[in-house]
């Protein structure tokens, strides 16, 4: 595995010199020079993109991206007259039209670029002529901007992660980067209580029309929660960002009864920034599955040797997401902040199961039903007060957030199991009725201060405190069907009481620094986590009996980062960070969840938080039209947490519980680039190759797994004629390793097209996603007690139909008192 790791370690090295090597024999002289920097504040502002057209063919002719001080060089320019365009998410695009490089005067210095926040005043005399990049580089982090992405439209949070590049999304909606499911994912950089805190109910709720951007964060500094075995993925939703009186309003109606609407207000002047945008989503959810187990070792009474097991499932989610905020500047040095947030959500579920049991001889041994039949609801609140100082000093800051949230999630749980057939022979209908009251409860707190302190030719501090604290209270009540009486009796067995306190304070240090075209940062962060547990079970007599859990550990997490620049718009960084995976509460409950007649689930006490160490190198190049980001990767995963199946009992039924494994040693190389091939079309891909290796348990029947797994996806986006854009987008993923099995490869195909209407304020788009009916979920799994085959699904394409129509100022430019001025303005009049 350390010797694959090095041969692609070679390659990016390789591939690093060869492009340095290339660019050095087709560079010229011109070169242009700025430095870019906040418009209000001064502050530099590092890695935003600038590229260079030509004047007359608009063709790209460089792109690079400012240093960690904000500063442009882009060189190796020919002679000619071009345009200057400088980008940063968050930011107006900022244009220099008619940039001269000649023999006269082939070092151009632009000065100081003044860029505009999106939430600030104007720029006076500065043309806004495109949109931001799709793709940002920051020194520990990516960012994707998503609010253009076609395919996703009309869809939910879920579904638009699928097309960000690294991610992955199963048909169950768990989220998984680079492979790793052990990925930590933040709604504005905090925890969400949707749901309780379940990722997967989280980003169904959530509408794709109310997200800007997502954060990819593989190999996070100190300066981030060390939460997450693969990284951070942060979605950040959408807030206002123009001036005067602004608004947008959105409509989607798709096949199979699903719906959608979204609208947004806002007004920004130069004291105030109000906004607040609502969604809602109707959908539904039509699926099935199968669950087939073969049974190695047939039990000697009861002789069961198979069971197959179908499944089909109805779902229907309705979710209320609104977000308001107030942005106040008291001068302006001083921001205060303040913003909340609502989720309404009700879920109705339906799954009714078949179960046929065999004999070692295929003799039929039960028949029997189960129509489960489950509907939840569930409020969830947020509030965030945000106070932002900038010092006299520029880049001297201090910035400080108080955060709550609390949320509720109710689920009601019917079991109607009849049994048609016992030892092969048919009986009359034996039915059992079961019902499950499952109330919960949640609240976070979140405590933060952080402080930036630029120290000129020494470099950057940047230092900080975070608290986090969660408290969790989950009751389950169990009642079971007394035919004799006709009521509903308590099932002390299957009842349970669970209650947790989780908890997190932080501190960390990070210094950053550039030595000409090589900067470095070292980070430490230093956390004090504490899980504290109740787990209460009834005995006969309803008296309830508390066993207690904890898991208390204080850790050093270590950061460091390596970056060198090159001629030629190219960068080489490496990287190493420590990161912990830590169980979630519910993992640690030792409560039985008897919801699959099959496959039991409960938790584990003894869980312990799993120890990652993270490696990175990566190499990034700027052509033209065509941006490549490479990374080689290395992740070693101490105390790894897999769910292990046990030996099945007499009834074939399989208990899965979360363990701690030795280790787990994952290894790879991913590309991500962007390509204009040509004015109309341009296409983004992702390609993931790594190698997992599981050492061997003999305690838990785990013999040891290993081998390569691949998943690449591209999006390609044309411009057609008559105000008309195209979108499609295909991925592919391998087979996977686990543990105890595998998950079998899978493809999907999404499509999407818009057309804007002369105005350009209204549009109409259509996608289709799954245009082929493949997504879907197969997994195998083996140990030595049985084999098992088990598929999930989602059934027929999703079609959407969406209206947008946008009102208010969309561009912010004061009027040039004669045409031509803005052709003889001087630099520091055109920035």
């Amino acid at each position: 595995m350390i010797t694959y790791f090095y041969k692609v370690l070679l390659l990016t090295l390789a591939i690093c010199t060869l492009s340095v090597k290339i660019n050095a024999q087709t560079t010229g002289d011109g070169k242009i020079t700025a430095k870019v920097v906040d418009a209000q504040s001064n502050e530099t502002i590092p890695f935003a993109t600038a590229i260079i057209l030509d004047r007359k063919t608009k063709a790209v002719v460089k792109g690079i991206q400012a240093d960690v001080n904000g500063n442009l060089l882009i060189n190796g320019l020919p002679k000619g007259v071009f345009t200057f365009k400088v980008s940063y998410v968050g930011y107006q695009t900022m244009v220099r039209d008619s940039v001269s490089v000649s023999d006269a005067q082939n070092t151009v210095n632009l000065g100081t670029v003044k860029m505009k926040p999106a939430k600030g005043t104007a720029l006076k005399e500065v043309a806004i002529t495109a949109q931001k990049s799709t793709m940002q580089l920051g020194i520990d982090k990516k960012v994707f901007s998503v609010d253009q992405s076609l395919v996703s439209e009309g869809g939910s949070a879920s579904d638009l992660l699928q097309n960000v590049p690294s991610i992955q999304t199963d048909v169950d909606g768990n989220v998984s980067l680079r492979g790793s499911t052990g990925v930590k994912v933040l709604i504005d950089g905090k925890p969400s209580l949707i749901a309780g805190g379940d990722i997967a109910q989280i980003l169904q709720s959530i509408p794709a029309s109310s997200i800007e951007s997502v954060e990819v964060i593989t190999n996070p500094s100190a300066k981030y929660d060390a939460e997450g075995q693969s990284g951070i993925i942060n979605i950040v939703l959408k807030r206002n960002k123009k001036l005067g009186l602004n608004g947008n309003i959105g409509l989607t109606a798709g096949n199979r009864d699903n719906y959608n609407g979204n609208t947004s207000l806002s007004f920004q002047n130069n004291k105030i920034n109000l906004y607040g945008n609502y969604g809602y989503r109707y959908g539904n959810r039509p699926g099935g599955g199968f669950n087939n187990i073969t049974y190695k070792k047939p039990d000697p009474l009861t002789d069961l040797a198979f069971a197959n097991q179908t499944t089909e499932s109805t779902g229907l989610d309705k979710s209320h997401n609104a977000k308001a905020g107030i942005d106040y500047y008291l001068t302006a040095k001083d921001i205060l902040s303040l913003s909340g947030g609502f989720n309404r959500r009700n879920q109705k579920e339906g799954d009714l199961t078949m179960i046929y049991k065999y004999g070692s001889q295929r003799n039929p041994l039960e028949f029997s039903t189960r129509d489960n039949s489950n509907s939840g609801s569930g409020n969830s609140y947020d509030l965030n007060f945000d106070y932002s100082h900038k010092f006299k000093t520029q880049g001297e800051e201090l910035t400080f957030n108080f955060g709550y949230s609390t949320g509720d999630n109710d689920r009601f749980q019917d079991f109607n199991t009849s049994v048609y057939n016992r030892g092969g022979i048919p009986v009359s209908e034996q039915v059992e009725l079961l019902r499950n009251i499952n109330i919960g409860d949640n609240s976070n707190y979140n405590i933060q201060a952080d402080y930036t302190l630029p120290l000129g030719k020494l470099g950057k501090i940047e230092t900080g405190y975070r608290s986090q604290i969660r408290y969790s209270d989950n009751n389950t009540q169990a009642l079971k069907f007394n035919s004799s009486t006709g009521v509903y009796d308590p099932d002390h067995a299957l009842s349970n009481l669970f209650d947790s306190k989780d908890q997190v304070h932080a501190l960390y240090l990070n210094y950053q620094n550039q030595y000409k075209n090589f900067g470095y940062q070292i980070g430490f962060r230093g956390e004090d986590a504490l899980l504290n547990t109740n787990s209460g079970g009834y005995d006969n007599a309803g008296n309830v009996t508390y066993t207690p859990g904890k898991i208390d550990y204080l850790r050093l997490y270590p950061s460091i980062y390596l970056t060198q620049k090159f001629e030629g718009e190219q960068q080489l960084q490496g990287s190493y960070s420590r990161r912990v995976n830590r169980p979630r509460p519910w993992d640690t409950n030792p409560f039985t969840d008897y919801s699959n007649p099959l496959n039991w689930r409960r938790g584990n006490p003894n869980l312990l938080p799993e120890d990652v160490h993270s490696f990175e190198l990566s190499y990034s190049k700027f052509w033209p039209k065509v941006t490549l980001i490479s990374t080689a990767y290395m992740r070693r995963t101490n105390d790894l947490i897999q769910r292990v199946r046990s030996t099945p009992n007499s009834e074939g039924i399989i208990i899965t519980t979360p363990q701690n494994l030795t280790r787990q040693l994952s290894s790879g190389f991913e590309f991500i680039s962007k390509v204009d091939v040509l004015k109309a079309w341009n296409f983004t891909t992702n390609v993931n190759v790594y190698h997992s290796d599981i050492a061997a348990v003999p305690a838990y029947d785990i013999k040891g797994n290993s081998g390569f797994n691949w998943n690449a996806n591209v999006t390609n986006n044309f411009v057609l004629p008559y105000s008309i854009t195209l979108q499609v987008k295909g991925e592919y993923e391998s087979d996977e390793i686990m543990a105890q099995g595998k998950r079998n490869a899978n493809w999907v195909a999404d499509a999407g097209a818009k057309y804007d209407f002369p105005n350009k304020k209204a549009s109409l788009s259509f996608n289709v996603r799954d245009v082929f009916n493949t997504r879907k979920w197969n997994m195998e799994f083996e140990d030595s007690n049985t084999k098992t085959e088990f598929q999930r699904r989602r059934y027929g394409p999703v079609g959407n139909l969406t209206f947008s129509y946008r009102f208010g100022k969309t561009t912010f430019m004061k009027k040039s008192k004669k045409s031509d001025q803005g052709e003889k303005r001087s630099d520091e009049e055109s920035f």
